[in-house]
């Protein structure tokens, strides 16, 4: 697999700005998980509210997600894997799915960007980080 560099997510960032985009959206591939952190300060610096796919980027730094519990995901993998690697059938073993999608916040990023998270959709959130 080949591995954007921290410039390559730089000039991506640039071209993103000067294409004129107003938000951002951010999935959750092992790559981006890994750039978390320069992912958020990229957005930050370009000043583009963005939404990521896991709260692991709203603690590094990230304006806010939308999405499950990464660290859940792979608790339930590590079972999984677990259970196989002990001799079980990998077709007994039921399929997971996560249930719980949860909203958080960060405020700091919010105001690095000039940005102000309506009360109401704040009241709805599962973690504002202040």
């Amino acid at each position: 697999m080949n591995k954007g560099t921290d410039d390559e997510y730089r000039e991506v960032f640039s071209t993103i700005s000067r294409s004129g985009a107003n938000a951002l959206f951010v999935g959750g591939n092992a790559e981006q998980v890994t750039k978390r952190r320069l992912i958020a300060e990229l957005a930050a610096k370009h000043r583009l509210p963005a939404i990521y796919a896991y709260p692991v980027f709203v603690e590094a730094g990230g304006l806010m997600s939308y999405g499950t519990d990464l660290m859940e995901i792979l608790r339930h993998a590590a079972r999984d894997i677990d259970q196989i690697l002990n001799g079980a059938n990998p077709g007994n073993i039921p399929f997971y799915q996560p249930t719980k999608f949860e909203l958080v916040f960060n405020l700091k990023a919010a105001k690095e960007i000039g940005l102000t998270v309506p009360e109401p959709l704040l009241a709805r959130a599962d973690e504002v980080i202040e």
